[in-house]
């Protein structure tokens, strides 16, 4: 047992996390795995945004191939159990497991970092083979040689995190170039390997031939199919995971819709829905939806990201958080990016790290989880502009409407309108919609607000459901070149005020009745008119 040499750690965690009452069984990507075993490719970077489950994998890879445990119990009744090759390679290999997140106590440089790594493999190998008398002072690849030349041993590498130094203060360009070189020095064409499996977000950056990590077959979660299934939770994953719950809960305070509005929005590269499986599991233990993925600082992560290029990405920003796609065209995002300039860029990396989805040549916003750590970031930097003002005015346009004042509601719009931003020309009601979604934002926090919900005869464009009872509903419907009264009149005429009679689940108004909004924009006067009107329900 050693500090990355058949250490017992991965097996632990693993076994902690199987006897979750949430767990899911991937024991089949080992199946995929062992044919692999001393190939040419042998070589494996799982890219995947964070908590889709990576670190998990790494962990059942080796508490399975290594020596640190006996794991007949842990994968015995598991899928992997009915290969015909479980047998014959359940701990039968030595493994070194290497968490790249770690790091020595003190660590300040690069070589700090790297020193740990270096030291605790000339340790393990050294404990492991007495008899060679190692000598500190190699290169560690020239110590594993030396062990394969003397005993024939193979090892399989488990890296998990490889990229986690790209995201460390102290590591500079060079740090990186040098830390990549490591790799390969360390796998590349070396007889000892019988297999590598690393993991990361990042995809592996391409450097010149000297030094770049082509030897690994990298799959991600938005291009590569193989290796899509294991990450993340499909929706039968998520369907069996809320059988479980309904079993168990009580009060039963999630919904099975609620659950995908919350989580859903990722796709693997064949096209099938994606849940991410640390939120998943954390709102049903809890029997509570909530952002469980995204830290309470996520807003300063989406922002980190587009900090360069604010005027290109802002506009996009007020129609995703309005529900809208955009359209982007994904590059490689490489670890060594130092500065993410162009649209494309900043968009990529997004996707990368898993804060927004891609489909189709569009980006966009995946879940609830996630967009309310979006509509965060527009109420706190004041740098973005007219996104960040009409989201910090847009208490006043809820108690305007709810109080019948049109006259403000009308002043808050052509406000809006006044700024001089390109989206406010109103080619379309897309444009006016993301501009109303912005002086509503803060109706979000009392309302769960839909756009083009089906209601009645056709497609509202916003409906508030409210949170809590005694609370009234709202509909909201927009026109361009039409007026506000002709707003309502369609929101009388096609029923849409039917979805507050407690249909398919939804609360009932609170009073009985439900405030029907209609806004329009005269092209040819540049003003904006507004009606309210409270519409009785059918008991």
């Amino acid at each position: 047992m050693g500090l990355f040499l058949n250490t017992i750690t991965p097996y632990d965690k693993y076994k902690t996390i199987s006897a979750d009452p949430y767990f899911v069984d991937k024991s089949m990507l080992l199946e995929e795995l062992i044919p692999a075993l001393g190939r040419e490719q042998r070589f494996f970077c799982i890219t995947r945004p964070r908590r889709f489950g990576k670190t998990v994998m790494a962990n059942m890879v080796s508490a399975f191939f290594g020596k640190a445990k006996d794991s007949r119990a842990l994968f015995q009744g598991l899928n992997i159990s009915g290969s015909p090759h479980y047998s014959q390679h359940r701990n039968k290999y030595d493994v070194f497991h290497i968490d790249c997140s770690e790091i020595p106590k003190g660590c300040s440089t690069y070589k700090d970092y790297i020193a740990r790594i270096e030291h605790g493999i000339f340790q393990d190998l050294n404990a492991a083979y007495p008899h060679l008398k190692l000598n500190q002072n190699w290169a560690v690849w020239d110590l594993l040689s030396l062990v394969f030349e003397e005993t024939e041993q193979k090892f399989i590498f488990v890296i998990d995190e490889w990229d986690a130094l790209f995201h460390m203060a102290f590591a500079g360009e060079t740090d990186r170039k040098e830390y990549l070189l490591f790799l390969k020095m360390l796998l590349k064409g070396r007889s000892y390997a019988a297999l590598a499996y690393m993991t990361g977000i990042l995809p592996i950056a391409k450097y010149s031939e000297g030094s770049e990590l082509n030897m690994f077959l990298e799959y991600d979660m938005a291009t590569k199919i193989r290796f899509g299934e294991y990450f993340g939770f499909s929706e039968t994953e998520v369907d069996m995971l809320y059988g479980r719950y309904a079993q168990t809960a009580s009060p039963r305070r999630i919904t099975r819709k609620a659950l995908a509005e919350w989580y859903d929005g990722y796709h693997t590269a064949s096209g099938e829905h994606l849940y991410n499986p640390r939120s998943v599991v954390s709102a049903l233990m809890n029997n509570q939806l909530g952002s469980y993925w995204a830290s309470s600082g996520a807003y300063d992560s989406i922002f980190y990201y587009i900090q360069n290029n604010i005027e290109d990405v802002r506009d996009d920003l007020a129609l995703m958080v309005s529900g809208e796609h955009v359209e982007a065209r994904m590059q490689e995002y490489a670890a060594t990016a130092a500065e993410l300039k162009t649209r494309d860029q900043i968009y990529s990396a997004l996707v990368v790290y898993g804060l927004l989805t891609y489909e189709d040549g569009e980006v966009f916003i995946p879940n609830k989880e996630l967009m309310g750590k979006f509509e965060e970031l527009l109420f706190c930097k004041e740098s973005l502009g007219y996104v960040y003002r009409l989201a910090n005015i847009s208490s006043r346009m809820l108690k305007a409407t709810l109080a019948g004042d049109t006259h403000t509601m009308a002043k808050i719009l052509q406000y809006a309108h006044n700024t001089e931003i390109p989206i406010l020309s109103y080619n379309n009601e897309t444009e006016l919609s993301a501009i109303v979604n912005l002086t509503y934002l803060a109706a979000r926090d009392k309302y769960r607000v839909e756009r083009e919900d089906k209601a009645g005869k056709g497609f509202v464009d916003f409906i508030f459901y409210p949170q809590r009872a005694g609370q009234d509903g709202i509909i909201l419907e927009l026109k361009v070149g039409c007026t506000a009264k002709e707003a309502i009149g369609q929101i009388k005429d096609k029923g849409y005020f039917l979805r507050f009679q407690g249909k398919l689940g939804e609360k009932a108004s609170g009073t009985g009745r439900v405030l029907a909004v209609g806004i329009a924009y005269n092209k040819e006067t540049k003003e904006h008119s507004c009606e309210v009107e409270w519409l009785p329900l059918l008991v």
